[in-house]
């Protein structure tokens, strides 16, 4: 990574991925995952998954059956996505189409400023030159307050969001809130630690509220109804495009808005995401933004907003 990310109980300064390749019949695709860090995913311990399912993979699983043959992660992220990939190459088709989405748009993506010294998030804030939407990193402690005016007061123009990664307690969100109102801050992830999310059943907040590591695939929908109202659906948690698609379909259902997310990782990682994207009301991929390097073939951020370029993953370029 360029620096150092900080979130509540953990600093990012690497990421490890891996990246699938399934060919068949002279066509090939590839998908790339992060896996979820806090679940104990390394690359090895992905690798290591996926060998253990070579066979059966190998022998011609369709997404229906993978899903059954691997639980959600960062390993059945990559295998899934990949052969969307494949298929849809197989096909001569894009995978937008194949997933009967309409044509892909450009989307306003969020841009993450980690939780820090409130003037350097400030900065961080303000070299996001053409953001229109910037997330702050919260960690429950006393200084979050001046971290959310601080950028407030330096990018006034822009959405803003912010995260706590499970780390408020009620009395300290509850101290929060007239300076997230104050900032006009449109919504909070995560407050209170996985677990803990009856503590929202008499919780009356004046913004909205968003699970995360508290939504992690399809079948925890049904728990957040009516204490969160927003999902962050990432590939890398729920296992792959599939599982994604189905939550962002579902969500509604359950009375909760869909975003989406991502656990870090190059363009190619962003890709299948950006699909997922066109059903969401809250964008936040990007994950490339902080790294020192990237693929030959990147997304492209322009004017706040991320573009998917045919050439980088989704099968052929479609018509």
């Amino acid at each position: 990574m360029a620096e150092p990310v900080r979130i509540t109980g953990h600093t990012m300064v690497e990421i490890e991925v891996i990246v699938v390749t399934l060919e068949r019949h002279g066509c090939s695709g590839r998908a790339e995952a992060a896996g979820v860090y806090y679940r104990g995913d390394r690359a090895a311990s992905m690798a290591a998954q996926i060998e253990r399912s070579r066979a059966m993979i190998e022998g011609g699983v369709d997404h229906e059956s993978l899903r059954g043959l691997m639980s959600p992660g960062g390993a059945r992220n990559a295998i899934d996505c990949a052969l969307w990939d494949l298929e849809a190459r197989l096909h001569g088709r894009a995978v937008w189409q194949l997933a009967g989405l309409d044509r892909p748009r450009p989307l306003l993506t969020t841009f993450t400023c980690g939780a820090g010294d409130p003037r350097d998030m400030a900065a961080s804030a303000r070299r996001y030159g053409e953001a229109r939407a910037i997330k702050l990193k919260l960690t429950g402690e006393p200084v979050d307050a001046e971290r959310v005016l601080a950028v407030r007061e330096a990018r006034p123009d822009v959405w803003l969001g912010v995260d706590a990664n499970q780390g408020f307690t009620r009395t300290s969100l509850e101290c929060l809130l007239p300076v997230l109102h104050q900032a006009q801050v449109a919504l909070i992830e995560q407050p209170f630690p996985v677990g803990a999310e009856a503590w929202l059943d008499d919780f009356h907040a004046p913004i909205p509220i968003a699970a995360d590591e508290s939504a992690q695939c399809l079948e925890d929908l049904s728990a957040l109804a009516g204490r969160f109202d927003v999902v962050n659906i990432k590939l890398d948690k729920c296992g792959g495009l599939t599982e994604a698609l189905a939550m962002a379909r579902s969500a509604r259902e359950h009375g909760l808005d869909p975003m989406v997310g991502n656990m870090m990782g190059t363009s190619l990682a962003m890709a299948p995401a950006f699909l997922v994207g066109q059903l969401c009301k809250v964008v936040d991929l990007d994950g490339p933004v902080f790294l020192k390097s990237d693929r030959s073939v990147t997304v492209e951020y322009r004017d706040g907003m991320v573009t998917c370029p045919d050439a980088l993953w989704g099968g052929a370029a479609a018509v």
